[in-house]
């Protein structure tokens, strides 16, 4: 039975988060606010969770599973060949609605699917996930929909798809909005813009001037 915390009430918020982390750490599924919509997310480095996480959304291995951090420092054990670039969008727009698909530690014992040596990676504006993301790691982090659904801007929307194949709901209240984040591939050596989210192309040059746009 899926248990499920008012993140506006104190009380319950600490609760809560101390069963979301409890339930990341046995390997379970949440469901958590972040500035865009809400997310479904699983400890980063539980392949078996991961893998729940993708059953829950109906979702093939050919989609991996971006993560979600508490932090930019955090950075420095996840991925490697780091441009300046990269970091200056990090300096920039972080937390924030900004993704960046960068190469990970080929050291790291995690499967987020099929990412062929990279990570899609983003620390979120919100605090009831920070908090959570600091508490328990890198968590494995998708849209808290099923596939082919639009993504939850409430918790009501995100519990009706996924029900009890969650173990725990943080409801923060509804969600800035649904526009996702902007993608932004950092593996080489110009930073291309996959997807147009929150921030724009113009906005991203302001920091990386020779930024390209994926065709």
């Amino acid at each position: 039975m899926a248990r499920r915390y008012d993140c506006n009430d104190a009380t319950d918020r600490t609760t809560g988060l101390r069963e979301a982390a409890s339930a990341v750490r046995r390997g379970e599924l949440v469901v958590l606010p972040t500035d865009t919509v809400y997310g479904i997310g699983a400890d980063a480095f539980g392949s078996e969770a991961v893998a729940d996480l993708l059953a829950a959304k109906g979702r093939g291995r050919n989609m991996p599973t971006p993560v979600l951090i508490g932090s930019p420092n955090t950075l420095h054990g996840l991925v490697t060949d780091f441009s300046e670039q990269a970091w200056e969008l990090v300096d920039a727009f972080w937390p924030g609605a900004l993704t960046l698909v960068a190469r990970h530690q080929p050291s790291l014992q995690w499967d987020l699917g099929d990412t062929r040596g990279t990570v899609a990676i983003r620390m979120p504006l919100h605090p009831v996930a920070i908090e959570l993301l600091t508490e328990v790691g890198p968590m494995a982090v998708s849209s808290a929909n099923l596939t082919g659904h639009p993504a939850p801007e409430t918790c009501d929307a995100a519990q009706g798809m996924l029900g009890d194949s969650v173990s725990v709901y943080l409801d923060g209240g509804p969600t800035p909005g649904n526009v996702p984040s902007s993608i932004v591939d950092v593996t080489g050596k110009v930073p291309v813009l996959l997807r147009v989210g929150a921030l724009e192309a113009d906005e991203l040059r302001k920091v990386v001037p020779d930024l390209e746009v994926a065709p």
